[in-house]
């Protein structure tokens, strides 16, 4: 039990850390050869894994979806990014066209592979053979494979809790701060951009309080 909730716990920070490294870097570059075909890299074992220990963590991987999981991190790292970027440009049709452009060249330049290469060396750094095999067999279990069903979606949850529990806190420290310093803070405002893309895809924003407005 142990090692099922180490794992979770490494499951749902991989999520995490995909989604703030590919907002930091958007458009970076893969380092990975552009005439390399996707998928190659993941076939080339590890240096520095026992071969034994590496069949076994890429067998893991595959029964929990390890690939899904960036996938999905991506996925929603693009569509952050997606947020951001439409509140510095035009509302109108060519605003929209720039970040659908930016949207698909950022899904084109970020390997899934190489980032899910790199996960089977996070699990060898955590976790025992021992470990490993006992993980193999609780996934192979009708609990282990409901686990593995779940926890993209318990990770989609997460992040949507953490995201509105962080804005609530960021406005009313900035709302707080304002009362406080009103000459200093008195143009200072918190960049959202999700409420344009809702009106652009023929959503009204929620209505808002004089003080959500301007905070």
């Amino acid at each position: 039990m142990k090692a099922v909730l180490a794992l979770v716990i490494l499951y749902v920070g991989t999520f995490f850390l995909v989604i703030q490294g590919a907002s930091q870097n958007p458009m970076q570059p893969s380092p990975q050869s552009s005439a390399e075909p996707q998928g190659t890299s993941s076939a080339a074992p590890s240096k520095s894994i026992d071969a034994t220990k590496e069949t076994d963590i890429r067998s893991l991987m595959e029964l929990v979806g390890a690939r899904d999981m960036v996938q999905d991190g991506a996925s929603n790292a693009i569509e952050q990014s997606r947020e951001k970027l439409s509140a510095t440009v035009p509302n109108d049709d060519k605003g929209q066209a720039f970040v659908n452009a930016f949207a698909a060249s950022y899904q084109k330049k970020f390997d899934v592979d190489q980032v899910t290469e790199q996960l089977a060396s996070i699990y060898d750094k955590h976790f025992t053979e021992d470990e490993i095999k006992g993980l193999l067999q609780f996934y192979g279990s009708p609990l282990g494979q409901k686990v593995a069903a779940e926890m993209p979606k318990i990770s989609r949850e997460i992040q949507a809790a953490t995201g509105t529990a962080s804005n609530k806190a960021a406005k009313e420290a900035l709302a707080e701060l304002k009362q406080q310093n009103p000459e200093v803070g008195q143009s200072a405002r918190l960049a959202l951009g999700q409420g344009r893309w809702q009106q652009r895809r023929g959503q009204k924003p929620p209505q808002q309080s004089a003080q959500q407005q301007n905070p």
